[in-house]
């Protein structure tokens, strides 16, 4: 992207239309070029805002689904904020350093969803209870479905367009929605609130509002219920209004009888798929047995990537600017003392010579199961490879998001299915990637936002 193109100007999206603020802040491309200007709302901004969240009464379930599945069509195929889906995705590409094929793969990924919201939705509705205090079946009485408030705020991760395909949910289910976007990447965000509006909700339903710490602290305050994964709700992390969202830390164990060599190219792809950035991407492989031969495996594989700008067709690793990229390959380089590097023991920032790096895969051999290594997250295809054994048990596989296991050891599926910090168990040849409407990412978002209450009525 030309250093004298047009910088396109993010707007606050307030309760009363778009706000242009003084204050503003540019948003740069991997090498540092000038991309966005985001505009920054002030406290007392955010305070009237959310009032008139507040305020405002949800629009009848019909209308909001419709208008939800309306704007993810928006969002995938018109012109919003001056940038056309081509234009917003190459934009997003070079300023998150996501391949641009990421990109188009995600503006899929929400168009199916917000068409399929409502029935999403269904999977997570306790089976016992009823959507509506009219329906027939209160008369003798039953639980109801009920929002547990009314107003949402949500303080959005910059890692992923991914992460904004939740949130419509609140909306779907009647709340209000407050959105903070990362300034890493704010055109996703602001690109699914315009569609959003395009398509039918009142300007004081959903609204946009960068912030600094401090207004962003007034936002969470002031809504009923937050979520999210930035610093502001890792600071309120305790509070049971606010839910935080953890690392994925997703991992893979090939039990003794598995041929790897079959599920490698699972492997390959639960590791690299979406450049790694993704907390649904395996980051350590155990292996009951010798681990050596899978690591040298992974290695050779993922070693065949190439290096390429973001915004390159055939791109396939994340790119940052070379100074983060360098922190980052010192950081890895300190996890990884005593562990044996198959892949990345060099560094694995790869300098594009614009100011940018690719981030290059890594893979990293550990001693046992219980190596500390195991449990670090980075935001590139990064994997620790262990070995593992039947006395270890599940414990080196907890605080999980998704663990696929090559078993068919049914104690073995059963103890990990009752183990209460993996969230999702994946039996046989599966990404770990993998997901599908109505299927819980960290358990249901509505799981937070929704309870069942009682009603009897004549």
């Amino acid at each position: 992207m030309a250093g004298d193109a047009v910088r396109v100007p993010l707007d606050v999206l307030g309760p009363a239309g778009p706000y242009r603020a003084r204050n503003r802040q540019p948003v740069l491309d991997v090498s540092g070029v000038p991309v966005a200007d985001l505009a920054l709302a002030p406290d007392v901004f955010v305070s009237r805002a959310m009032r008139a969240l507040r305020s405002a009464r949800p629009l009848p379930v019909d209308r909001r689904v419709a208008a939800i599945a309306r704007a993810g069509e928006l969002f995938a195929t018109a012109e919003l904020g001056g940038l056309g889906p081509d234009a917003y995705a190459r934009a997003v590409s070079r300023v998150g350093g996501i391949p641009l094929a990421v990109v188009r793969e995600s503006v899929g990924t929400l168009a199916r969803r917000t068409a399929h919201i409502h029935r999403g939705l269904q999977f997570a509705r306790p089976a016992g209870a009823v959507g509506d205090w009219r329906d027939p079946l209160t008369r003798t009485g039953r639980a109801v479905w009920t929002r547990r408030g009314e107003v949402l705020a949500v303080h959005a991760a910059g890692n992923h367009p991914g992460t904004h395909t939740l949130w419509p949910e609140a909306l779907a289910l009647g709340y209000r929605v407050a959105v903070r976007p990362s300034r890493r990447e704010p055109l996703t965000p602001h690109r699914l609130v315009l569609a959003l509006r395009a398509a039918g909700f009142p300007d004081d339903h959903v609204v946009l509002l960068p912030t600094d710490h401090t207004a962003g602290e007034t936002m969470l305050r002031a809504a009923d219920l937050a979520y999210g994964g930035d610093e502001i709700i890792r600071e309120y992390a305790e509070d049971r209004s606010v839910l935080s969202l953890a690392p994925g830390r997703s991992k893979i164990l090939l039990t003794a009888g598995t041929d790897w060599r079959q599920c490698l190219d699972t492997l390959v792809d639960s590791v690299s798929h979406h450049g790694g950035t993704g907390c649904v991407n395996a980051t350590a492989v155990f292996v009951e047995g010798d681990p050596a031969p899978v690591a040298e495996a992974l290695a050779e594989r993922l070693a065949q990537l190439p290096s390429l700008p973001p915004e390159d067709e055939k791109a396939r690793l994340p790119v940052q600017s070379a100074r983060s990229a360098r922190a980052l390959e010192s950081y890895v380089r300190g996890r990884a003392e005593g562990a044996r590097a198959r892949l990345g023991g060099d560094g694995i920032a790869d300098e594009l010579g614009d100011g940018s790096a690719v981030l290059r895969p890594a893979v990293f051999e550990l001693a046992r199961p219980d190596a500390p290594q195991a449990g670090t997250e980075v935001p590139f295809p990064c994997v620790w490879v262990a070995p593992w054994t039947r006395e270890a048990g599940t414990a080196p596989l907890r605080d999980t998001l998704i663990l696929n296991v090559y078993t068919g050891d049914g104690e073995l599926i059963d103890a990990l299915c009752a183990e209460p910090t993996v969230s999702n168990l994946y039996v046989g040849e599966h990404p770990t990637y993998w997901t599908d409407t109505g299927m819980p990412h960290d358990g249901y978002l509505a799981d937070f936002l929704m309870r069942s209450k009682t009603v009897l009525r004549r």
